[in-house]
């Protein structure tokens, strides 16, 4: 399956956080939209970096709670791995896994056009799976019903 295929059977809206976001704001974000991370996109549109809930949780650590002075900026990944809208669901799969990431900004033109999660990829494969299980199933079924008397 394409990325694209993927992205057009969930239209559900990217959310977003622009660098000067705070990180309150941005745990507000998380939270309200039940998601992991924020792709950070500058005034232009552009594509600039990633911030996920592990990145917050860290600086909090870090600080020992002190952490309201920070803004998305302060944390973000800006080395990005992304992904495009005409590549593999299973070449996506393995750049998550390779890279031991959960999210991957599909990108056309230094844009956000959707956002992949490994939970994206699981249910995919299992879709995949159940649609394939069912057509062996025929497959093996209608062996078994063929009346074979009349084979030599």
């Amino acid at each position: 399956m394409l990325v694209k295929t993927l992205l057009e059977n969930n239209p559900n809206p990217v959310v977003t956080a622009k660098p000067e976001t705070t990180i309150d704001e941005a745990i507000d974000l998380l939270i309200k939209n039940n998601i992991g991370c924020l792709p950070v996109i500058e005034g232009s549109g552009r594509l600039v970096g990633i911030v996920s809930d592990k990145d917050i949780f860290k600086k909090i650590h870090e600080t020992s709670g002190d952490y309201h002075k920070f803004r998305v900026c302060d944390l973000m990944t800006t080395d990005l791995i992304v992904g495009l809208p005409e590549d593999d669901l299973d070449y996506v799969a393995g750049l998550m896994s390779n890279n031991w990431i959960r999210h991957i900004p599909i990108v056309d033109q230094d844009r956000v056009v959707g956002l992949i999660s490994s939970r994206d990829i699981v249910k995919a494969d299992h879709a995949r799976t159940k649609i394939e299980n069912r057509y062996l199933r025929l497959y093996l079924e209608g062996l078994g019903t063929r009346d074979h008397s009349s084979e030599g």
